[in-house]
């Protein structure tokens, strides 16, 4: 499966608010991918002024772009629905992440029925610290003008 032809085009994000670079691994069960918070991201300019730290609220989000969504996709049929959704997300911050580090989003899959995904995430450094660790679950959304 390729990232730039395969998954990408029916990801429904858009910079600046795409947050996956690359995906490094995809098969059964397992994802990984990473991404760079470069440090001109506009949120770092008032995120703790004198050393600025990458907000939890969009490790959470890199983290459900790559192990849920990106994952959704390569499970199912994308053309089914046109997005896949967050449902619920139980995250531990255990190290902070400053800006121009890379990051990898590691995911497993804990179970996929009944339309709903639940993933294990770690959001980890390249020494693979571990930063952020949780699950991530999420199911398709279909809007009233799409049915």
């Amino acid at each position: 499966m390729n990232f730039q032809t395969d998954i990408l085009p029916f990801l429904p994000y858009d910079k600046p608010f795409l947050f996956v670079d690359d995906i490094v691994e995809i098969k059964e069960g397992y994802i990984k991918g990473h991404y760079t918070f470069t440090k001109d991201a506009e949120f770092y300019k008032g995120h703790f002024k004198q050393r600025p730290v990458t907000p939890g609220v969009l490790l959470t989000e890199c983290a459900a772009q790559i192990g849920l969504v990106c994952y959704a996709i390569f499970k199912m049929d994308p053309k089914n629905h046109s997005q896949f959704g967050m449902t619920s997300a139980n995250m531990e911050f255990l190290k902070p992440h400053f800006p121009d580090q890379k990051i990898m989003v590691e995911a497993e899959e804990v179970y996929y029925r009944f339309g709903k995904l639940k993933m294990n995430v770690k959001v980890l450094d390249l020494n693979e610290n571990i930063l952020v660790r949780g699950q991530i679950a999420g199911m398709p959304v279909k809007y009233k003008n799409e049915e």
